[in-house]
């Protein structure tokens, strides 16, 4: 079984500044994705939390499940978001919130990574949908895919992340667990916003920002992601990503989440809606190159082939295991996570030049024509 983008709080911080870990212990952060059901690997991620604005007088109230009409009209407003993975060896789950009643949905990023088939079903009429991907942001954790034959969709509300307040009191609703079904609902408490988390993963080396959270003491799990983070009046203010198992703050240890506030979210989303790509933004089918990449290669000036895949441009140009990936266009690549970043302005069919050098150390160029892939 392989848990994808498992996070580990290694040192919390108060004031911006890293602190050291509490009685020399590392506390888990973990992407709350839903457990994906495949033999492979698990990933380990590093995090530290770096910055924003914390209440450290905040109170912490016990965490409750939460059931009232509120909730149950939120309920009706997502979707389940289940995804095929690694070439059909896995499937995964999570959460995702409708925000047109034709079907557009807004998840993270991580829920549809590598998907080569996604379906959702919607909470609200109970059917079910196969969905496509109009874009990304993989730096942020923002994704929206649109459900082919949606209408009539409930859509959730939102709302204004600004206004949230240390202290202040928010409901988390998701796919708990991936099982599907009635979402869970859990209240939590605000300790502080526009926090930032540096993630490092042990398993690739590859590393990333995630800025701009609402940090709650409260209880989220395996399949929130892409979830509502709403206030008492069900305007949703946050998209559930992390959570972790607890760490001591003012001599209290706590579990917590985090949530991507929803201003954030909301200008990614109208990016995606424009087709406004950016060097971080993703609009449309993934461009694909062809190449399975070591990740676990520690090796800093290129991206290590293990293997390329029939009748894609990898394998037409002769690439093969053990060749490294120099430079993708004018772009040097250094890792096979710069690689994929660098992959992401292009389209599939458009031509590019690709740069290597195979396992005797003989430099090789050729202009490929890019093939589609799965999300990033």
């Amino acid at each position: 079984m392989r848990v994808r983008n498992n996070r580990w709080v290694t040192q919390p911080t108060l004031n911006g500044a890293p602190g050291a870990p509490r009685g020399g212990e590392s506390r888990r952060v973990a992407v709350l994705m839903a457990t994906t059901f495949a033999a492979a690997l698990c990933v380990v991620i590093v995090a530290v939390l770096v910055g924003g604005t914390v209440g450290a007088s905040a109170p912490v109230l016990p965490v409750s499940v939460v059931s009232d009409p509120v909730v149950a009209r939120v309920d009706r407003e997502l979707v389940d978001v289940n995804t095929i993975i690694d070439g059909g060896r896995g499937a995964a789950a999570g959460t995702g919130m409708v925000l047109t009643p034709s079907g557009l949905v807004l998840t993270n990023n991580h829920v549809i990574a590598q998907a080569t088939s996604i379906e959702a079903v919607d909470l609200g009429n109970g059917q079910t949908y196969t969905a496509r991907v109009l874009g990304y942001d993989e730096r942020r954790d923002v994704a929206l895919i649109q459900l082919q034959g949606a209408s009539g969709l409930a859509a959730v509300t939102l709302g204004d992340s600004a206004r949230v307040q240390i202290g202040g009191q928010v409901v988390t609703i998701g796919n708990a667990g991936g099982v599907g079904g009635a979402p869970a609902a859990r209240s939590g408490t605000v300790l502080a916003v526009n926090r930032a988390i540096v993630v490092s993963d042990e398993y690739d080396g590859s590393s990333e920002h995630l800025t701009q959270l609402i940090q709650i003491h409260g209880d989220l799990q395996p399949g929130d992601s892409g979830g509502p983070m709403v206030d008492n009046a069900g305007q949703v203010v946050g998209m559930d990503t992390a959570a972790s198992t607890g760490f001591e703050l003012s001599s209290q240890t706590i579990g917590q989440g985090f949530a991507i506030e929803i201003d954030a979210v909301k200008r990614i989303a109208a990016q995606i809606r424009a087709r406004a790509a950016s060097s971080t933004i993703h609009v449309g089918p993934t461009a694909f190159i062809g190449v399975e990449v070591d990740s676990e290669s520690k090796r800093p000036d290129g991206a290590v082939v293990s293997g390329a895949l029939d009748g894609t441009a990898a394998a037409n140009v002769g690439l093969d295991a053990g060749d490294l990936i120099t430079a993708l266009g004018t772009r040097s690549i250094a890792s096979s996570n710069a690689l994929t970043e660098a992959l992401v302005p292009y389209r599939p069919g458009q031509r590019v030049t690709l740069t290597w050098l195979d396992s005797a150390g003989v430099r090789h160029s050729a202009l490929i024509t890019l093939g589609t892939g799965p999300a990033a």
